[in-house]
């Protein structure tokens, strides 16, 4: 799986790089029960600070899609992830809405944000 980050965009790298790891298991790069690099491994390929990767595992771990185990590693999720809760699905909402209503503000139709979402999840799907 290759992970690009952008050292010059808005979104901070942590993030960046637990989005990127997301999506390799949205597309089936990483599979429930493999094995992440361990932080110290993984800064040292990516070139960046142990404490990002650090961030991005932790975050990753709060969502459940992947498992830290002290002194064995870090595994994506071994039983393969669940259809989202009520509670996972309110809260994408939740953060997918003030992108809806800027896309508004916009002058984006409903229609044009729905194609796409309709582009976007292919182009996750293809890679």
């Amino acid at each position: 799986m290759f992970i690009e980050i952008k050292p010059n965009s808005s979104v901070p790298i942590y993030l960046q790089l637990a989005q990127q790891l997301i999506e390799g298991m949205a597309r089936g790069e990483l599979k429930p029960g493999d094995s992440l690099p361990s932080v110290r491994s993984f800064a040292a390929d990516l070139g960046m600070n142990m404490h990002t990767v650090n961030k991005a595992y932790h975050l990753l771990e709060e969502k459940d899609f992947i498992q830290i185990v002290p002194k064995s590693g870090v595994i994506v999720r071994p039983k393969g992830m669940e259809k989202a809760t009520q509670l996972q699905q309110q809260l994408l909402a939740e953060q997918i809405r003030p992108l809806l209503a800027e896309g508004m503000v916009l002058q984006l139709s409903e229609e044009e944000m729905v194609v796409m979402v309709r582009e976007l999840v292919q182009h996750i799907k293809e890679g």
